[in-house]
């Protein structure tokens, strides 16, 4: 592969699940990039499935598989990310932003296994093999993650504040 594969899984555009948006199962092929684009009073979670990218913006980072990175665009930004030499599997979530007025950030955890701190009260993500808590789930395989699918592989697991946020009322 060569160039991007995205699938979208979810997009949630009536305010039905809360801050979530829209997810992505994306494939890039080595090298591959996302080409240069803006993301404004959005949060992006990246979980690196398989494989490695590189994120250019701001000193930038490297993302390898198993790792979460969390983008908080905020007030805005133009960034980047291009696939390592072995190509890249990324689930792409993105949020309403919480804080609209805020400078942009990025951070990565490294490893992410259980639950993952996203310094928001109304989203919490859960990552792992095996029995999943209860929430949006995502059964990962090698072909595109299923929504809802069963226990057995890997997962990840969206818990939502479903109320609906005031944009979407």
């Amino acid at each position: 592969m060569t160039s991007l594969d995205s699938r979208v899984l979810l997009e949630n555009t009536d305010g039905s699940l809360g801050p979530l948006l829209r997810i992505a199962d994306d494939r890039l092929g080595p090298g591959t990039r996302y080409g240069l684009h803006e993301h404004r009073a959005v949060d992006v979670v990246a979980v690196v499935l398989a494989g490695s990218l590189r994120h250019c913006w701001d000193g930038g980072a490297e993302v390898a598989a198993g790792d979460v990175a969390v983008l908080r665009a905020g007030t805005g930004l133009e960034h980047d990310e291009i696939a390592g030499d072995d190509g890249a599997r990324v689930l792409q979530c993105y949020l309403r932003t919480a804080a609209p007025g805020a400078a942009p950030a990025h951070e990565v955890v490294a490893a992410a296994a259980g639950w993952v701190d996203l310094g928001r009260a109304d989203a919490r993500l859960w990552l792992g093999t095996g029995p999943a808590p209860e929430g949006l789930r995502l059964a990962v395989g090698p072909e595109p993650a299923v929504v809802d699918g069963a226990d057995g592989g890997p997962v990840v697991v969206w818990r939502l504040d479903s109320g609906r946020p005031s944009w979407a009322r």
